[in-house]
């Protein structure tokens, strides 16, 4: 995914308006990145993508963390759209658990991705 053209320009474009995050390698090497929005109170994570070289490697983690700290403000919510549970890619990608390690929750259900596989929100409240 960080490899696919529509992504690079996803996040150049996000760069230059103040909310793209990226992690790169000493090598230059792109790790992973983060396009985040919405309207405080709320906040989206719209993409968080790791290379699967960098997974488990805390990339994702410290992504996420300078968004909030640079963007948040509580009491808020954050909000991201990820695969249902009964989504294929659900545990393949670790997204689901991912989130849950950062203490977001399961919330509502939403419109089915591109594939045509269950979507799921789940959302981290800050006091």
């Amino acid at each position: 995914m960080v490899d696919d053209p529509g992504f690079a320009e996803a996040v150049r474009r996000s760069i230059g308006r103040g909310t793209a995050l990226v992690a790169q390698a000493a090598s230059g090497d792109l790790l992973g990145a983060l396009l985040f929005g919405g309207n405080p109170p709320v906040h989206k994570v719209h993409w968080l993508v790791v290379t699967e070289r960098a997974r488990g490697g805390g990339v994702g983690r410290a992504l996420l963390a300078d968004a909030l700290a640079r963007f948040v403000r509580p009491p808020a919510a954050i909000e991201v759209v990820t695969f249902g549970p009964d989504h294929p890619g659900a545990a393949s990608s670790g997204a689901r658990a991912f989130y849950e390690r950062l203490d977001f929750t399961p919330a509502e259900p939403t419109d089915p991705g591109p594939e045509g596989g269950s979507r799921q929100v789940y959302r981290r409240m800050l006091a």
